[in-house]
């Protein structure tokens, strides 16, 4: 563990790093749309995209957690109310399906509906079909995030869809490689323990600073 704690300065320093085995040629010239799935992952894709015209968005979801211990994530529904189960940690608990898709709905309608609106001006998540799609976080620490933005993205039937993250779990990792055309990635880890361990920094990402990313100008 001690090898990799602070292998990155901070998000500026991890998309510079990125930057050696992203294409970034064809990024530009094939119009990659970056897609965020977490505060963190946009602030990278800031970064990664430089002066690039590339559009940049945020794919929200929010975690559900399991009853008895709001620290456990056993399920994650992303905005357009696709939902992603770890079956493994909900059949160890013995929790309820109702149970996850009545959470599902709450957090869909209470914290998911407003962020559209607050940062997106209510607009739904634009359309990716035939498109090539970048989604971008600053780590993974159980994959959810990128299974649930992969379930939503693949259902709008891409042209390809890439992940790009510096730092992620050895497992994660081959969980995630059956279903992107590629993963762009710095390490790979077989003891992850949480993100922030492997950044000297992390810059809080606050509301004032998702609006500012998000309302620069993107190609559409």
């Amino acid at each position: 563990m001690k090898k990799y704690k602070h292998i990155l300065k901070n998000r500026e320093d991890a998309a510079r790093k990125l930057m050696d085995v992203i294409p970034m040629q064809k990024l530009k010239d094939e119009k990659w749309k970056l897609i965020a799935v977490s505060r963190g992952g946009l602030d990278l894709a800031h970064y990664l995209r430089k002066k690039y015209s590339n559009s940049i968005d945020f794919l929200f979801s929010e975690a559900i957690m399991a009853p008895n211990n709001y620290e456990c994530e056993i399920a994650r529904v992303s905005e357009r109310e696709e939902i992603v189960i770890n079956e493994n940690l909900v059949s160890a608990f013995g929790i309820q399906y109702d149970y996850i898709y009545g959470e599902a709905q709450r957090k869909h309608e209470e914290k998911i509906l407003s962020y559209v609106y607050q940062y997106r001006k209510g607009k739904h998540f634009s359309s990716v079909k035939n498109k090539i799609v970048l989604l971008v976080d600053e780590g993974s620490e159980t994959g959810l995030k990128f299974m649930t933005a992969l379930k939503t993205i693949l259902a709008q039937k891409p042209k390809a869809v890439y992940i790009a993250v510096p730092v992620i779990p050895s497992d994660v990792l081959e969980l995630l490689e059956p279903f992107a055309d590629d993963i762009f990635f710095l390490h790979s880890i077989d003891d992850y323990v949480e993100t922030s361990l492997y950044y000297e920094e992390l810059e809080k990402i606050d509301e004032e600073k998702i609006e500012k990313l998000l309302g620069e100008k993107n190609e559409i």
